[in-house]
């Protein structure tokens, strides 16, 4: 059975006379197995593509005014993993408010570009994996004319099922770059808003060119962050550790060596496919770092704390970023906003000049603001 569920009635209807009167052959093919059909053929990937990147924009509307009652539509809530995927959603929402609130600013606009990787027909339902890049636009409440804007990359998995006459989220996996945040300690919001807000652009006309041949490296791989013209890629002469437990210290690594021109050494080296513990893991990297007198510490303490520190952070330097006294990732620094808000570029849950604590907001979380001498 092949069922195809469009928003529009009427689409539907069209669509499957012309899936009746062109043949199921001269649409697509179909390959059995015993579990599953994989399904391929351009004219279903672009129609699903078109569902999907309808469901990605509501919901992205959904969060920006926060309106539940649309977002909660788009889910299966008739079984655990549908409620999970909604509960999820909701509590993105309420963070992202939360987090602009603290920050002083607005979100303008979210926009989704979707590129649909994979498609299976099991049963009752399509299951697809895709990558997303996300971008989010903001103003400060003080300065409304200046936009500033960052991408935020994912990587999902997705179960579709029909309901009614639309297709909705049955199950929904990915690296969650907010799944950190979701409790946002309100606090200590007004000091930190209007510390802020009294902040300007910073000038960044006098950077040592190492730093800017590591921005430019660190700007060319954000992977599923990437702006469209990168090609959402990664360096292919390196490993990807994402499913190694992250990937993040590998690409501060590759900055600081493709970039930053930092010679390997018997410690920090990547060699032959695979890289030594300083080099692949956050913590080691660290400590690896301000131990060699590469890099030494501006700051380290939760964020009211180094709040103020941060403003002395230039592009090239990092954050790490530590939970239960182990720091657990690390982003590279990769500019400055409209009020001179440092923005980081990552790998794990692809970043590209996000604020440096977007994600990271949570009570116990510990930072170190690390100086790195290029």
């Amino acid at each position: 059975m092949f069922i195809l569920i469009s928003i529009k009635k009427r689409l539907l209807i069209l669509f499957i006379l012309f899936f009746l009167i062109c043949g199921l052959g001269a649409y697509s093919k179909i390959f059995y197995t015993k579990t599953s059909t994989v399904v391929t053929g351009e004219n279903l990937t672009e129609f699903l593509k078109l569902k999907i990147q309808e469901i990605f924009d509501t919901r992205n509307k959904s969060l920006l005014n926060q309106n539940n009652n649309i977002l909660k539509k788009l889910y299966n809530r008739e079984n655990k993993t549908g409620i999970w995927a909604y509960e999820h959603a909701f509590k993105k929402m309420k963070y992202l408010h939360q987090w602009s609130n603290k920050q002083g600013v607005e979100f303008k606009n979210i926009d989704s570009q979707i590129i649909l990787r994979r498609i299976k027909k099991k049963q009752d339902r399509f299951s697809v994996t895709l990558l997303v890049s996300t971008k989010y636009q903001y103003t400060y409440i003080d300065s409304p004319k200046k936009y500033n804007t960052f991408r935020i990359g994912t990587y999902h998995v997705l179960d579709l099922i029909p309901q009614e006459d639309r297709l909705v989220i049955a199950k929904e996996w990915y690296r969650d770059p907010f799944a950190d945040s979701l409790h946002l300690n309100k606090s200590k919001n007004n000091r930190v808003k209007e510390k802020i807000l009294s902040e300007k652009a910073k000038d960044l006309s006098k950077l040592n060119p190492r730093r800017l041949k590591a921005l430019e490296y660190l700007n060319q791989y954000c992977g599923a962050a990437n702006p469209p013209d990168k090609g959402f890629k990664y360096n292919n002469k390196y490993r990807n550790y994402n499913y190694q437990g992250g990937d993040c210290a590998n690409f501060a690594s590759q900055v600081l060596y493709e970039g930053g021109k930092f010679k390997k050494n018997s410690i920090w080296n990547y060699s032959q496919g695979s890289g030594s513990k300083a080099w692949v893991n956050a913590h080691s990297f660290n400590r690896y770092m301000i131990y060699s007198n590469r890099a030494s510490k501006i700051a380290h303490g939760n964020y009211e704390q180094i709040l103020k520190y941060s403003y002395k952070l230039l592009p090239g330097d990092y954050i790490g970023y530590e939970k239960k006294g182990k720091v657990v990732h690390i982003s590279v620094i990769s500019g400055f906003d409209s009020k001179g808000y440092a923005l980081v570029n990552c790998h794990n849950a692809d970043r590209y000049r996000v604020p440096w604590d977007l994600g990271w907001s949570d009570r116990g979380i510990k930072f170190w603001l690390v100086r790195v001498h290029y």
